[in-house]
């Protein structure tokens, strides 16, 4: 699945970053969980079906909230997600998949982020 990922976007220069991910429960976000920065409500019962990232502040002018972006050298986690959360400004060149409460937590680093 990674080269056919990688054979769509041949000739869109990607943004290298450090992908994380993070769960909706107030230890990792706000006291607002279940809803985005952009106002997104999450479904409790299954949030990772979504597709959503939040972005670090510095690529929040060129990932827009309701913009869809691929992630590519991630593993299971490639793929095509929704911009719909923003990270805590002290994150930079970063990128965080949201996934279930009962998910195990990853990070990788250098994978490619793609505009689409």
């Amino acid at each position: 699945m990674e080269r056919e990922i990688v054979k769509e976007i041949k000739g869109i220069e990607p943004d290298i970053v450090t992908v994380t991910t993070y769960s909706p429960s107030i230890e990792q976000t706000d006291s607002t969980p279940l809803i985005t920065a952009s106002g997104f409500e999450i479904n409790p019962i299954n949030p990772k079906g979504h597709r959503i990232i939040a972005v670090s502040r510095d690529l929040k002018k060129k990932y827009k909230f309701g913009k869809k972006v691929r992630i590519t050298g991630i593993g299971k986690y490639s793929g095509t997600y929704t911009v719909r959360d923003v990270m805590n400004k002290r994150y930079r060149k970063r990128v965080d998949i949201l996934i279930g409460t009962d998910d195990k937590q990853t990070k990788f680093s250098k994978a490619k982020l793609y505009k689409i």
